[in-house]
């Protein structure tokens, strides 16, 4: 790349951090006192819509009462905010790396931390609603929490921005779709619209991180950032529901489990959360190769 290239990439850069950092100023939710935590949870409404339920159209949903399913709901949600819990402290690390490596009198740098601070809130904010709502904060199994230690050590670069757009662009498109839903219950409603807000921000940043960082790369560059892209993304899907929640609403994790899994309502969800996201990822050739295959069984992907 010419001097005057990365000069105008420097320059860009600012140009989006500086309008990014003006937007944050502007609009941003302190969720201890925007939420009124001690409202009440009301009766008959849901905490995630049944049609994006795991289990939704199969023989065990038959089989379970209206409040089971409401109550599967819950602890499903559950799973999907502590899992983004998470893939969130992943991300500040990560974030943080680049903060040491950068000149903290940058645009650049001070939006890296401004996320940071995002963050923060909506980590404090999952945990919050997981405790009012009195269900476990499942997250990641141990297997994959422990595996996960390896990502900000081998992530550099655009797989870094990608693969956690995966986990941010998925909670987004769920989230979108239960705010608009008044048969859900008004506190999650709340949780849901400030993380979609502040959300928007941290994808313009990431997703102009990653096409600039793949339009640099090399051959084998982008073949690794395919492939960790691939793999990172694969846990994020296989982590959101965590079997333990079948468990609590009284039914068998093993079956229930290879319920989901095989049960094509929810591997149509899976692909609706992921349509946007993948859509952008081709676009930023980060999608093909050994990784197909671990995208088909994220279920991201139509199989």
């Amino acid at each position: 790349m010419s001097r005057a290239l990365q000069i105008a990439k420097v320059a860009d850069r600012e140009k989006t951090a500086g309008r990014l950092l003006k937007s944050s100023a502007e609009k941003f939710y302190d969720p201890d006192i925007d939420i009124d935590w001690e409202a009440p949870v009301v009766d008959g409404l849901h905490y995630h819509p049944e049609h994006r339920i795991s289990l939704y159209g199969t023989e065990l949903w038959d089989r379970m009462t209206p409040e089971q399913r409401i109550e599967l709901g819950k602890h499903e949600i559950a799973s999907i905010a502590s899992t983004g819990i998470f893939f969130e402290v992943l991300l500040m690390q990560m974030l943080l790396k680049q903060v040491y490596r950068n000149d903290p009198t940058t645009n650049h740098v001070h939006y890296l931390l401004t996320e940071i601070a995002d963050e923060c809130r909506h980590s404090t904010m999952f945990g919050k609603a997981c405790k009012r709502f009195d269900v476990p904060a499942y997250g990641p199994r141990v297997w994959v929490k422990q595996l996960a230690k390896i990502l900000p050590v081998i992530g550099r670069g655009p797989s870094t921005y990608a693969a956690i757009l995966v986990a941010e662009e998925v909670l987004d498109r769920m989230q979108r779709e239960a705010t608009a839903d008044e048969t859900m219950q008004p506190l999650i409603r709340m949780v849901n619209r400030i993380h979609v807000l502040e959300e928007a921000r941290h994808v313009t940043f990431a997703r102009a991180e990653v096409a600039n960082g793949m339009a640099e790369a090399g051959w084998f560059a982008k073949k690794y950032h395919r492939l960790l892209t691939a793999l990172v993304s694969y846990f994020v899907a296989l982590s959101l529901v965590n079997p333990k929640v079948y468990k609590a609403v009284g039914l068998d994790p093993r079956a229930a489990r290879k319920a989901a899994r095989n049960n094509p309502h929810f591997q149509a969800t899976m692909s609706y959360w992921g349509e946007r996201i993948m859509g952008f990822l081709r676009e930023a050739d980060l999608v093909g190769g050994p990784g197909m295959v671990l995208w088909r069984h994220s279920m991201l992907l139509p199989r």
